[in-house]
């Protein structure tokens, strides 16, 4: 184990690894002693995690017989799932609020959180990847219903992608088929970022792979959370039947 991110059935044999990025909202102590000096409502909010996101990872881990990569530490003490060089990996102003302890970050700061968090979460991913002959991701992230000012979100479930359609044009239409999900085509926002989780260990590898978003206000608790795994499990499943990767 490492403090970064924690693996979950490293050896479950299936070709699908699941990421789950934003997982936690712990400040470990070695960041501004543990307090980014955030009210505990705004340390809940999806600004500092994707609330119920590990939840339904490692439900479909199990469900998948896929190992389960979570990283154990907020995305605004650094985001894993930013490029190195993108202006937003350490976040100073989020959905309204100020992130006091990142407002006057320094460069040295910033690359001691790249050692310390985001460098050894990409390491775990790697050697998971390596592990295998030939795996297939599935990043779980989960979005907010709306954003500060901004109107309601109307989609249950985003599908993701950039330029490898191959899993995602097929979950689309499998999701679309089920006629309660309001289903997002690279919603709430496109699945294309230069640097990302699924950039750096999907596409740039031509390695099949797939982002999903949960609305997380459809995962209040472990039960909801367990639904949408084993609802998601087997359109996942199809999907990759489909594309015949």
């Amino acid at each position: 184990m490492n403090d970064s991110h924690h693996v979950e059935g490293a050896d479950r044999p299936g070709r699908w690894i699941v990421t789950v990025d934003h997982a936690s909202n712990r400040v470990p102590d070695d960041v501004a002693g543990g307090d980014l000096g955030l009210p505990a409502e705004d340390m809940a909010r999806h600004i500092a995690w994707d609330p119920g996101a590990a939840g339904v990872g490692r439900a479909l881990g199990r469900l998948l017989d896929a190992p389960v990569i979570l990283s154990d530490f907020s995305r605004l003490v650094i985001d894993p799932n930013r490029g190195e060089d993108d202006p937003t990996l350490v976040m100073r102003l989020y959905d309204g609020s100020v992130i006091p302890a990142n407002r006057h970050i320094g460069p040295e700061e910033v690359e001691r959180r790249l050692n310390r968090f985001h460098r050894p979460y990409h390491r775990g991913i790697e050697a998971l990847l390596a592990a295998r002959r030939d795996p297939v991701l599935v990043a779980v992230h989960t979005f907010t219903r709306q954003f500060v000012g901004r109107p309601p979100r109307p989609w249950h479930l985003g599908v993701l992608y950039g330029s490898d359609s191959r899993l995602a044009l097929p979950l689309i239409a499998r999701a679309r088929a089920e006629p309660d999900l309001c289903v997002g085509d690279n919603q709430p926002y496109s699945g294309h970022l230069e640097g990302d989780s699924m950039d750096r260990h999907g596409t740039r590898a031509g390695r099949p792979h797939i982002l999903i978003e949960v609305r997380n206000d459809l995962l209040p608790g472990p039960a909801e959370e367990e639904a949408w795994a084993a609802r998601l499990a087997p359109m996942l499943d199809a999907a990759l039947r489909i594309a015949q990767v």
